[in-house]
């Protein structure tokens, strides 16, 4: 599994998703699932995936697979057309490993928040934003570590440094936990600079104009053209 390991810009080349989603009957929301599946196509156009085909399902209670196992079925049975499945929601760590499971190891498996993870890191230019993407990224990581055969040593230590006994996977929640706490502590090292900068802004009485919209909306473009800038 790459996006579910590998913790930046996973969207390297055309990936062939097919997308995934559930209406629960009872639900007071509805009629918003095609809605739903709608935006996460956007969102998976935009992180550079390919999507081939949509599934819905109404159930009638939340599945231990998330979808029901006949549905399930029918998606394996079709593998061949697509290389990710995106799920609509966000699956919980147990659902996620077995659908892993179930679907085999040659499909990954992701769902909205690990898509919209991936696109804020590939969006991510200041040191504060690429702090936040990755400490978001570690946390969602850190509880969907089982089952996982990723070896992390690029984030320190590695193999080598465990203790006498340590499985990979106890080295690998090691490794971030770790990382989660040298990232919070950057991050508070950055936010103190800021404060300290924007007290300083505040007290020369230099005014502060701030653009918000949407991504891709056209902030940097309208940025650079009022300021000749190439941001």
């Amino acid at each position: 599994m790459i996006i579910s390991t590998q913790l930046k810009n996973t969207y390297k080349t055309k990936e062939k998703a097919i997308l995934v989603g559930v209406e629960i009957r009872s639900a007071k929301n509805n009629g918003d699932i095609e809605n739903s599946i709608d935006e996460l196509e956007q969102l998976a156009n935009a992180a550079g995936a390919s999507v081939v085909e949509s599934i819905i399902q109404k159930l009638a209670k939340p599945s231990h697979y998330y979808l029901g196992k006949g549905k399930l079925e029918e998606l394996k049975n079709i593998q061949d057309r697509y290389d990710t499945v995106i799920f609509d929601d966000e699956l919980t760590p147990s659902q996620q490993r077995s659908i892993e499971q179930y679907l085999g190891e040659e499909t990954k498996v992701i769902d909205r928040t690990a898509l919209i993870l991936d696109l804020f890191a590939s969006r991510a230019n200041t040191r504060e934003g690429k702090l936040q993407v990755e400490l978001a990224q570690h946390q969602y990581l850190l509880p969907r570590l089982a089952g996982q055969w990723s070896h992390l040593e690029r984030l320190g230590g590695g193999i080598g440094t465990r203790g006498p006994g340590e499985t990979q996977l106890e080295t690998d929640r090691r490794l971030i936990t770790k990382r989660i706490q040298r990232l919070k502590s950057d991050l508070d090292k950055v936010r103190r600079h800021r404060s300290q900068y924007r007290s300083r802004r505040q007290n020369n009485k230099i005014p502060v104009i701030s653009l918000i919209g949407y991504t891709n909306a056209g902030k940097s473009t309208l940025f650079n053209s009022m300021t000749k800038s190439k941001v």
